[in-house]
């Protein structure tokens, strides 16, 4: 495993962090029937989490598509992530785009539900992977 400078490391929690805290308003929001915004949190979720995992290899982008790419060249090409994960940020993106930007979009109930069960499962394999590359990198 490489080592991460104590940067990498401080930025790649900070991202895991707010992943964590926008998947728990997510909660928050689809408890109280707020599908469109809960979307919104679940895809950034989602977001947070793929710029926590990129930084440890020195990449961001200023443009979402950008990360979401790259995320999926080194790490779901390269077989690291399951190809459903893909699936899943796809899907995110694209409702949220929904979310915010068409007036005419609707999120429904169960829709919103498989959105942050999705967000849930990417934070999941995300955090675990960090978690034990900077706990290997700090071993040796």
């Amino acid at each position: 495993m490489p080592k991460y400078t104590s940067v990498q490391k401080d930025y790649a929690r900070y991202r895991l962090n707010k992943s964590k805290e926008d998947l728990e308003a997510a909660k928050l929001l689809l408890d109280n029937g707020n599908y469109r915004i809960a979307n919104n949190r679940a895809y950034y979720s989602i977001f947070h989490a793929l710029r926590a995992m990129l930084v440890l290899d020195n990449f961001d982008s200023s443009k979402h598509s950008g990360v979401i790419a790259e995320f999926r060249r080194r790490y779901i090409k390269e077989n690291i992530f399951p190809i459903e994960m893909s699936k899943m940020i796809g899907s995110a993106f694209t409702i949220r785009n929904a979310s915010d930007y068409d007036d005419m979009f609707i999120a429904s109930k169960d829709e919103t539900i498989e959105q942050i069960d999705n967000a849930e499962c990417v934070y999941g394999l995300i955090e675990g992977y960090i978690r034990e590359a900077i706990d290997d990198s700090e071993k040796g």
